[in-house]
């Protein structure tokens, strides 16, 4: 089985994939297929420095964001009723002035920013004020450390149990169940159909779910090694290791996706069983949207599909 660096997310009734030269959104909106595909350079591609491992993490991590949100604001954007000029608010005529044709590349890297300070907030700031109350019961930071970590990883599980009972977050995970079958399909060397890729497994070691998992996991093994100061020393220390951990965390992955070795799946396997709450079995209707994003990424790959990862 060959190995693909290909991968994508599951957007509102639809899939993205991204290649190394292109970015397609697939999206079925009744009977058809609607495909939109840009060409696009990732940041770790643009610089020398970018692209070193360690650094090029937290790069990749940012710039997917951004390539993923976009693909989210484009599926949605398929399914709201086309609003008149009349009915616009007095905020989207001042935001429409004031940024013009940029107003979408705004509110795109808004959102990002928006979503890592949530993020940082919930997942980092959040557990480290509460483990905070530890040092009334003991001074050992190992301790305080390991509780911190064991918080970041109950309130990311909860997050994925609660999430995955709404209707609409159901009917994502079963484009991303294909996504994943449908990557599958292309590493196996068959011929990209709904019979093949059916077949496949929803679960995949690249996925997002397992990098976010083993980020729980760096992190946990990261900040152990720091002592427990002041409580606002303690966040900004959390706030400036992010970037080391998002860097190992993405090697590990991306070690993850070309190894077989029975250590490395030992150590993401937790990450795969989580997706057991974010995937879901798609019907053939859901396939055939995935076989079709990542139809149109291969069309521009020209056989890189299938370089070292």
């Amino acid at each position: 089985m060959k190995k693909t660096n290909i991968g994508g997310q599951a957007v509102i009734e639809g899939v993205m994939m991204r290649g190394h030269k292109s970015v397609a959104t697939a999206v079925r909106k009744g009977d058809e297929i609607i495909v939109k595909k840009e060409y696009v350079t990732p940041l770790t591609r643009k610089n020398k420095f970018f692209s070193l491992p360690f650094i090029r993490g937290t790069f990749a991590l940012f710039d997917s964001l951004i390539i993923g949100i976009k693909s989210l604001t484009y599926s949605a954007e398929l399914f709201e009723e086309e609003e008149s000029s009349q009915n616009s608010s007095k905020l989207d005529s001042f935001l429409q002035k004031l940024f013009g044709d940029k107003l979408n590349d705004v509110l795109m890297y808004f959102s990002v920013i928006i979503s890592l300070i949530l993020s940082i907030v919930i997942f980092f700031i959040g557990p480290t004020y509460v483990a905070d109350y530890m040092k009334l019961f003991t001074k050992n930071t190992i301790i305080i450390n390991f509780v911190e970590g064991l918080l970041r990883v109950i309130i990311f599980l909860l997050y994925l149990v609660l999430i995955s009972q709404m209707k609409d977050i159901k009917r994502i995970f079963e484009y991303h169940g294909a996504e994943h079958k449908a990557i599958h399909c292309l590493e196996h060397e068959e011929e990209l159909t709904v019979e093949n890729a059916r077949k496949y497994t929803t679960l995949h070691p690249r996925c997002g779910t397992n990098f976010l998992f083993i980020v729980m996991i760096v992190s946990i093994i990261v900040f152990s090694f720091l002592k427990w100061p002041t409580f606002y020393i303690r966040i900004l220390s959390r706030i400036l290791l992010l970037p080391v951990v998002a860097g190992i965390s993405y090697e590990v992955i991306k070690l993850a996706g070309r190894s077989d070795n029975k250590i490395v799946a030992a150590f993401v396997y937790p990450g795969l069983l989580l997706q057991r709450l974010t995937t879901r079995e798609p019907d053939d209707s859901q396939l055939q949207v995935a076989i079709a994003s990542l139809k149109s990424v291969l069309e521009d790959e020209g056989g890189q599909e299938f370089e070292s990862i």
